[in-house]
């Protein structure tokens, strides 16, 4: 695809969306109480409320942005076309860093307790339960593996309608409803409707839960699966309909006020302390309400933001759109090295925190730019990239 024909600011919402995973994970260190894999001695309520609030919606955002570029992928390849290419971007890459980066996370689990509890030095680490379907760890590439659920339905689906709708009056059923919902600014409450009846039939959902992480087994929670499934559905259609880009421009101000307001009155109910305590009783449908508002009008109040200021070709935003695959898949690693090496320096939570976010995305920007930009690597993600001119033969290889 030509550099006319990118979505510029698509690109953009996209990358946002994986880099905020920097500061998502940063902020765990140091919150109250601990949860995470390595727990520094101090902590802050403002990143917890950090991690509440960038958890809302990050990955609402991304697999809104995969569904559209997907589909994009779909229409220039076709179905066998699409699904090679898919398998090569996404599940190669699965199988080749999965590896890697589970050692290197329990090395900083190991290294990091051991730093909290020197007692337990020489001592024989607790035993691990065996790898099955529902134990099997994903860590932070759970989104990886998600996407190739959607990809398979996708192309699935595509089929079947192709069979079943050769009229293609369901087609026109759901743009329509789609256009409608967007034309009247009705997203944030339609488009959650299935994550909102989903919730009121879960038995237990915590105030801090949000969407359960689907990282660990390779059976993905229903929550997970019907919340990113509507996104990356929607975003596949929209792909379709994108005249209807316009509606979001028109009222992105006014869905990033309603999910600052939802957002807000959630932290509010859940507290700026952590806990597993699950919302019950008359709690639960205002509550599930307003966390799938907050979800939906982030989702598209960024978006409509970034095509209302982003739309313009950006070498800047270029350059986050291309690195932002290699800078998620190798950032949880890093972010984990850096609140090790500040476990027991005398600074407070916040400048610890920023030096964390700052010192990941510059060793993996760094890389990406030097090492993986124009290698192998760099082909394997996102495709070949020319070298511009006047960069050494050497950098990158």
């Amino acid at each position: 695809m030509t550099d006319v024909n990118r979505f510029h600011a698509l690109d953009a919402v996209r990358a946002g969306a994986l880099f905020l995973g920097i500061g998502v994970h940063a902020a765990l260190a140091y919150t109250e109480p601990h949860f995470w894999v390595v727990n520094d001695e101090t902590s802050s309520p403002v990143m917890a409320a950090v991690f509440f609030l960038i958890h809302i919606f990050r990955m609402s955002l991304f697999f809104v942005l995969a569904g559209f570029f997907a589909r994009l992928v779909y229409e220039k390849r076709g179905a066998a076309g699409f699904m090679t290419n898919r398998l090569k971007r996404v599940g190669l890459p699965l199988v080749i860093f999965w590896l890697p980066v589970m050692a290197s996370i329990v090395a900083l689990l190991i290294f990091a307790a051991l730093k909290a509890h020197p007692e337990l030095a020489g001592q024989a680490p607790p035993p691990q339960p065996p790898l099955t379907i529902s134990t099997f760890p994903l860590a932070h590439l759970w989104f990886l593996y998600l996407l190739l659920w959607f990809y398979a339905a996708a192309v699935i689906l595509c089929g079947l309608a192709a069979l079943i709708d050769r009229g293609q009056y369901l087609r026109r059923g759901v743009d329509g409803l789609i256009t409608a919902i967007l034309r009247f600014h009705l997203g944030p409450l339609v488009l959650g409707l299935p994550l909102f009846a989903l919730l009121m039939v879960t038995p237990v959902w915590g105030y801090w839960g949000g969407i359960p992480t689907p990282d660990i087994g390779l059976m993905p929670n229903n929550l997970a699966l019907v919340a990113y499934g509507t996104a990356f559905g929607f975003g596949w259609v929209l792909h379709r309909l994108q005249d209807c880009l316009r509606y979001l421009k028109q009222g992105w101000a006014g869905y990033v006020l309603l999910g600052v307001i939802c957002s807000a009155w959630c932290l509010k109910e859940a507290g700026l302390v952590p806990t597993y305590e699950s919302v019950a009783g008359k709690a639960m449908p205002v509550y599930a309400l307003a966390y799938v508002v907050a979800i939906w009008s982030w989702v598209l109040g960024l978006t409509g933001m970034a095509l209302s200021l982003l739309s313009r070709p950006s070498s800047f935003w270029r350059f986050a759109a291309d690195s932002s695959y290699w800078v998620y898949i190798v950032h949880l690693p890093l972010v984990l090295l850096g609140q090790y090496l500040l476990m027991g320096v005398a600074l407070p939570a916040l400048v610890k925190f920023a030096l964390v976010v700052a010192g990941t995305a510059i060793v993996a920007l760094v890389s990406y730019r030097y090492q993986v930009r124009y290698t192998i690597i760099g082909r394997l993600l996102n495709g070949r990239r020319a070298r511009p001119q006047g960069l050494s033969q050497e950098a990158g290889q």
